[in-house]
């Protein structure tokens, strides 16, 4: 696994360089069809960067790339990469975005990493190897009380179908008055704050493969449980066909995921 942590490390930084130079110096555009979702330069130019560093190194491997689409060189193994997670935040100079790149072993997450350029920190884990954060290893929340949490949820809009988003925040409604205080930069700022114990929970229901990969070993291997929002595992079979499905999450403390089943149950 230590191929992987060192190769994570390593692009993770140089792309961070890419970020921080660019970062309130460009502006996004909205891609077609789906007005959540921004795209700027700087997303292609990491995005470049990091599946030309793969096909360099593991020339054998499958890469899924939100930019970029999918390589299938039939391979057991899948880098999953999100060039800039939070463009809408990037594109409007909030510094709440990160950079992640995860690996999969046919279904399974072995290796994965979150940086977040503004603020100096990078996350890294290996499978059974735990998360750590700018060398020092780091725990999900201890803390088994919703009620003296914060929670970050991450939601859009649905035009196109108005009473998707009345339902989600109904349900939201009950989960915010289950916590101490709610959060949200809808973006792998969150998850890096679940893995390190400075959130509780960090729930969506409106994301990609390439949103989950890296950050679900990232929060398991700092003691977490990642489902889909309902409990559910993530189903990342057959992950070069997945990149048009919707997935959706729920990531905590085992103890505080068990609380937010709950509620999400009793609400749905």
């Amino acid at each position: 696994m230590n191929q992987y942590k060192d190769f994570i490390l390593d692009i993770l930084d140089k792309t961070s360089f890419i970020a921080v130079r660019s970062f309130g110096k460009v502006s996004g555009t909205t891609k077609l069809k789906d007005n959540n979702q921004v795209l700027t330069e700087t997303d292609i130019e990491i995005g470049k960067t990091i599946v030309s560093a793969i096909r360099e190194q593991f020339p054998d491997h499958n890469i899924i790339d939100e930019e970029t689409g999918v390589v299938d060189n039939g391979s057991q193994y899948t880098w999953v990469v999100d060039p800039i997670d939070g463009t809408s935040n990037f594109a409007n100079g909030v510094p709440t975005y990160g950079i992640m790149v995860g690996l999969l072993d046919s279904a399974t997450p072995i290796a994965g990493g979150i940086t977040l350029p503004s603020f100096g920190l990078t996350y890294v884990a290996t499978k059974g190897g735990g998360t750590f954060c700018n060398g020092q290893q780091v725990h999900a929340t201890t803390e088994t009380d919703l009620l003296k949490l914060l929670v970050a949820y991450g939601i859009d809009g649905h035009q196109e179908n108005p009473q998707i988003t009345t339902d989600e925040t109904a349900t939201l409604s009950k989960i915010i008055l289950a916590v101490r205080n709610l959060r949200s930069s809808n973006s792998a700022f969150d998850a890096s704050l679940v893995a390190d114990g400075r959130y509780g929970a960090w729930l969506n229901r409106t994301s990609k493969i390439w949103d989950n990969v890296a950050q679900q070993i990232v929060i398991e291997e700092a003691g977490g449980k990642y489902t889909d929002f309902f409990g559910k595992p993530m189903d990342y079979s057959s992950p070069l066909t997945k990149v048009d499905d919707n997935f959706s999450l729920c990531a905590a403390a085992p103890a505080l995921h068990a609380q937010l089943q709950k509620i999400i149950t009793a609400n749905s």
